[in-house]
């Protein structure tokens, strides 16, 4: 399709040339994005902003796009889940890789820095609530990796996890971006995290229903897959990973751990962690 019109029906623009879910212009995204789930966490990002240009809301996607040590930033919520994931991360790309006007595949292509700051699950007892981990490596328990093109890298991890709990399906691992990692400090541990397609069952929770696989935490905590082991829970990463390797953009997952499984515990300061999980971020990467 490179040289090939997009039609209408594959990708819809708004009649103010806004891509159709997340209603922005090109002009209104910044090179350097920072995603939260919960769409009144933008603010919360967006308060530490020198001044905000422009702020658009639709669905679960609300945007704030403005200044940052003199750097253009842009913070966007993205809602629940993998399947939001690839609305964002396709219509993100769409802004920057493809001439909306005319409909083409740009010849030049440009590689977006996405930080995703969100809340996360303990699975190891020495990882206590009020960490801060960055996804070195995330494996996608969905099924969204079924539709698009295989990924090119290491796929141990996830067969180890489809051979322990006897999965029907593959399932998927990508990594962060070399780059974005390595401009963390020593407030950042790093982990190997699980996306699940849920936060009950699929995280091993059980309130009325039991969960299909019996020990869950406790089976995939003790792993050790070259020397790695899985360390959180969350709904996105691995979609984000996973599609950044296949657009060409640049991803870093940032977590707040929040919440310890197997020592069942809960962070009574969860905001100030996630309060301290923004400005670090934000230090980090617009400096």
């Amino acid at each position: 399709m490179e040289n090939q019109k997009i039609p209408a029906s594959e990708l819809i623009i708004h009649p103010d040339g806004s891509i159709y879910h997340l209603h922005l212009k090109p002009e209104n995204l910044a090179s350097l994005v920072f995603t939260v789930g919960d769409p009144d966490r933008v603010h919360l990002v967006s308060k530490y902003f020198d001044q905000i240009d422009f702020k658009m809301g639709k669905r679960e996607f609300v945007t704030h796009t403005g200044l940052k040590n003199g750097k253009k930033v842009t913070c966007i919520s993205t809602g629940m889940g993998t399947d939001n994931i690839e609305i964002l991360m396709t219509e993100l790309d769409a802004l920057v890789n493809v001439d909306l006007e005319n409909r083409e595949i740009k010849p030049e292509k440009t590689s977006l820095q996405i930080i995703r700051m969100g809340t996360s699950g303990s699975m190891q007892t020495d990882l206590p609530v009020g960490t801060l981990l960055a996804s070195e490596i995330a494996i996608g328990m969905d099924t969204l990796m079924v539709y698009y093109p295989e990924l090119r890298g290491d796929q141990s991890l996830a067969k180890a996890i489809q051979a322990e709990l006897g999965l029907s399906f593959l399932p998927y691992q990508a990594s962060a971006s070399v780059s974005l990692i390595e401009k963390l400090d020593q407030n950042f541990v790093k982990g190997v995290t699980l996306t699940c397609p849920g936060f009950y069952a699929p995280q091993g929770r059980e309130v009325r229903l039991k969960p299909r696989y019996d020990q869950m935490i406790e089976r995939l905590s003790s792993l050790r897959i070259d020397g790695k082991r899985l360390t959180n829970f969350e709904m996105e990463t691995a979609g984000y990973y996973a599609m950044g390797e296949l657009l060409g953009h640049q991803i870093l997952s940032l977590n707040a751990i929040v919440a310890n499984r197997p020592l069942k515990q809960f962070d009574p300061d969860a905001d100030k962690t996630v309060d301290r999980l923004i400005q670090k971020a934000l230090e980090i990467f617009t400096k």
